[in-house]
C-alpha cells in the first residue's frame, strides 16, 4: 500500500501535538517583564518538547522518504510511536507547571524513553516492508548505532536521577536533543546515492 496517507496522518498528529503544547503557554496576568519569570519553567519545557517533536518529525520524514511502501505492521508501529509522542503535551505541561519537580521530570523521561523505544519497531517494520536486510533503508542504518543507543541509556539514567537531582536529568534530556538536532544523515546519503 502507498505511504501518502501514513505521512499525512503522522504530520497531522505531530502538528496537533505542537499545537496542544503551545496552547498550554498561558499569558501572565501582569504586564511587566517580571510577570514572565514564573512562566520560565513552562516555556523551557515547551522549547525542549518542541525540539523533540521536531526531531521525531524530521527523522520520520527522512525514513518515509526512503521507503517505497508500507504495510499493516508499519501502520501499527507508527500508531505505537504516535501514542507515545501524543503524551508529550501532558508530560511537558506537568513538568513545567511544577517547576521541574522530581516526579514530573521522571515521568517526562519515561515518556521520552518509551518514544525512543517505539521508534525501534517503527524502523524495523519499514525496513521489513521495503525489502528487509538488503533494502536501502537497512543499508543506511546498519553498523554502529551509537546515536540510537545513547538516548536509551541517558533516559534510563535520567528517570531515577530525577529523584536525586532533577536538573541533571534535564541536562541529559537536553544532551540527547542536542545530539539529535542534526538528523541522521545516513538515510539522506543513501537516498542521494540512488538518485
Amino acid at each position: 500500500m502507498g505511504k501518502a496517507r501514513l505521512e499525512a496522518f503522522s504530520d497531522g498528529v505531530m502538528a496537533i501535538i505542537i499545537t496542544i503544547m503551545v496552547l498550554e503557554l498561558r499569558a501572565p496576568s501582569g504586564s511587566s517583564l517580571a510577570s514572565l519569570k514564573p512562566l520560565l519553567p513552562v516555556f523551557l519545557s515547551y522549547v525542549l518538547s518542541f525540539v523533540y517533536v521536531g526531531i521525531y518529525w524530521n527523522n520520520h520524514h527522512h525514513f518515509l522518504h526512503a521507503a517505497r511502501h508500507v504495510d499493516g505492521k508499519v501502520l501499527w508501529a507508527n500508531l505505537f510511536l504516535l501514542f507515545w509522542l501524543s503524551l508529550f503535551p501532558f508530560a511537558t505541561a506537568w513538568m513545567g507547571e511544577n517547576h521541574f519537580a522530581p516526579v514530573p521530570v521522571a515521568l517526562y523521561g519515561a515518556v521520552l524513553l518509551m518514544a525512543a523505544i517505539a521508534w525501534r519497531p517503527f524502523q524495523a517494520s519499514i525496513i521489513q516492508a521495503n525489502g528487509g536486510s538488503g533494502s536501502l533503508l537497512a543499508q543506511a542504518v546498519t553498523g554502529h548505532d551509537v546515536k540510537g543507543i545513547v538516548p536509551l541509556v541517558f533516559y534510563s539514567a535520567a528517570i531515577p536521577l530525577a529523584f536525586v537531582h532533577p536538573a541533571l536529568s534535564g541536562l541529559l534530556y537536553v544532551a540527547v536533543a542536542a545530539m539529535w538536532f542534526v538528523p541522521d544523515r545516513r538515510i539522506e546519503a543513501r537516498v542521494k546515492q540512488e538518485t
